[in-house]
């Protein structure tokens, strides 16, 4: 690990923010580091208001898709609500299919099948739209480059909506609108949104033209959060806002189909993390294993007792898929070390009978051992299928687009991206790739780096900086959790691993005039060798709580520690 401290905040801008927030130097760096300068930014920070989101209308093209809309409900035309099968497009599809059924009953949802049709837009849901009378298809996280399929549409009298949130190409899709912030024309203030989350600024703008505010839709912002969760989008601006609601949502209220999952994992109050790594997986299993449209029908499901039944059918597709993609990681480390493939500027990998579904999880449990921008492909019918992952700090996107005279058709964002090409181009690809990173990559991005917001003293880390750190929230990227260094540690002597193969680090730190701390350290059972026999040592942590039986404590959860 390479660990890099974050530059000392100006002293003078220091000294002011301490002064009018009535905080330490600890407190008053953090928020520096985050962009917040004033008395008045901190109150925008810590207290996030509805009132903060900016006017749906700002954004390119809301007027020409509301007008569209209005004009389907007048007429009784038939809407398809269409979506990318992952956890924001299912969570979009019922977010917006929600809405529009207080709104008319002429609604339905399609997902695309992920093995049949692929990512996006296809031409089988422009089909099904077309034998089964929908005149209007609202197209959400996916869309922004299905020229061609627009234009199939068109011919056959249906028209397009489309909300999306990644990258454009070149030309646009000739719908009647395409809301999406990252648009070249579209000024609207905040450019990070999700799918989901263009989504909400549409039924937000619908909302207003019945007199309706947005305090009137937060029911649906429990979909929105955990959208801006799975899709790993800064927790900036808007999105903050719109995050923090939706974890209220989800924690007080939340639809039949959260609880559901909620119930399952046995937790009482979630954090985003949580929703990350607990709620998000279960919706994405559906996709992944199965169909998205198991998704949709647990996210739409009023009935609590039906969610419940949806929500055990879902638990079998998580399993499966944990089981799947153990299996295939294995494989694919195997390929890699046997070929001797580690030695290059990133990693592909390639087996016919891999499960599309988890391929890119499985790019993002290799590039946990060799920290290198990945591709894992498989077959996908007479192609290729890959998902892309990258290394922090190194736009795989990018990438990409220097070898596009090798792909079908590619498209993602900056960490995370998806591909298709023919089989005789995989080895001319895969060099391509290798070119492209190794010419263009910045050798350090190769060891992965903590970055340390501060160094503080042992005893600095106490109840009321764990009441304040709270406060941060909702963690992201962006807004990531706080992180210390701390310097001349010694462990109490009871340090040992634990867990299983004694994988992880255990151990009670001390340090003069500071109370004694737990300290927890996943993954680093190999490192208890530095701590032992009272040797001094440093470490990089963020500061938690340990609930156990009732009780409440601070710990620290250990990143990396050093002699």
């Amino acid at each position: 690990m390479r660990w890099t401290l974050k530059p000392k905040p100006d002293t003078h801008k220091l000294n002011a923010l301490k002064k009018a927030l009535q905080v330490n130097d600890v407190v008053a760096t953090l928020l520096l580091q985050r962009g917040i300068e004033t008395y008045e930014e901190a109150k925008t920070f810590f207290r996030p208001s509805l009132s903060d989101l900016h006017d749906p209308f700002l954004m390119q093209d809301m007027d020409k898709a509301v007008a569209r809309i209005e004009k389907a409900f007048a007429q009784n035309e038939n809407i398809l609500v269409f979506g990318d099968y992952d956890v924001d497009g299912t969570s979009s599809v019922a977010l917006m299919s929600q809405y529009l059924k207080t709104r008319t009953a002429n609604v339905a949802t399609y997902i695309p099948d992920r093995y049949e049709e692929g990512y996006g837009v296809s031409y089988k849901g422009i089909d099904f739209a077309e034998d089964n009378d929908f005149t209007l298809i609202i197209a959400l996280d996916c869309g922004v480059k299905a020229i061609d399929k627009v234009a199939y549409a068109k011919e056959k009298g249906v028209d397009f909506i489309i909300c999306d949130h990644h990258r454009p190409g070149e030309n646009l899709p000739e719908a009647i609108a395409v809301l999406d912030p990252k648009r070249e024309d579209c000024k609207y203030p905040y450019k990070e949104l999700c799918g989901c989350g263009v989504g909400f600024k549409l039924i937000q703008a619908l909302a207003s033209k019945q007199n309706k505010t947005v305090e009137d839709l937060t029911e649906y912002l429990d979909l929105v959060a955990t959208a801006i969760g799975a899709d790993i989008v800064p927790i900036t601006g808007e999105n903050r806002v719109l995050a923090y609601f939706g974890m209220q949502v989800i924690n007080a209220n939340p639809r039949p189909g959260i609880q559901a999952i909620i119930n399952q994992v046995k937790k009482t109050e979630l954090t985003i993390t949580d929703v990350v790594f607990t709620v998000a997986p279960r919706i994405n299993a559906a996709g992944r294993m199965k169909h998205g449209n198991y998704a949709v029908t647990l996210l739409t499901e009023m009935d609590f007792s039906l969610a419940e039944k949806y929500a055990a059918e879902i638990e079998a597709f998580n399993s499966d898929r944990r089981e799947t993609d153990k299996r295939i990681t294995e494989e694919a480390l195997q390929q890699i070390e046997e070929r001797k493939e580690q030695e290059g500027f990133t990693t592909v990998v390639y087996q016919e009978d891999w499960h599309k579904g988890v391929i890119g999880i499985v790019a993002s449990r290799l590039i946990e051992t060799y920290y290198r921008p990945t591709l894992v492909f498989t077959k996908s019918g007479d192609k290729l299928a890959a998902s892309a992952r990258s290394v922090s700090g190194f736009d795989v996107y990018n990438a990409l687009e220097a070898c596009a005279e090798h792909i079908e058709q590619f498209g993602g964002h900056k960490y995370a991206a998806g591909l298709t090409l023919k089989e005789e181009n995989y080895e001319a690809f895969k060099q391509a790739f290798e070119d492209a990173v190794s010419q263009t990559i910045n050798k350090n991005l190769l060891t992965p780096e903590i970055k340390i917001d501060q160094q503080i003293a042992l005893h600095e880390v106490d109840a009321k900086l764990m009441r304040i750190m709270r406060q941060f929230g909702p963690f992201g990227p962006g807004n990531m959790t706080p992180i210390f260094m701390t310097e001349d540690l010694q462990d109490t002597g009871y340090g040992k691993c634990v867990g299983e193969d004694d994988k992880h680090l255990r151990i009670t730190v001390t340090q003069p005039q500071a109370d004694k701390i737990v300290c927890i350290g996943f993954g680093l059972g190999d490192k208890l060798n530095l701590i032992t026999e009272r040797k001094l040592f440093k470490a990089v942590y963020s500061v938690d709580e340990n609930h156990w039986q009732g009780n409440v404590s601070l710990q620290l959860k250990l990143r990396d520690i050093k002699a």
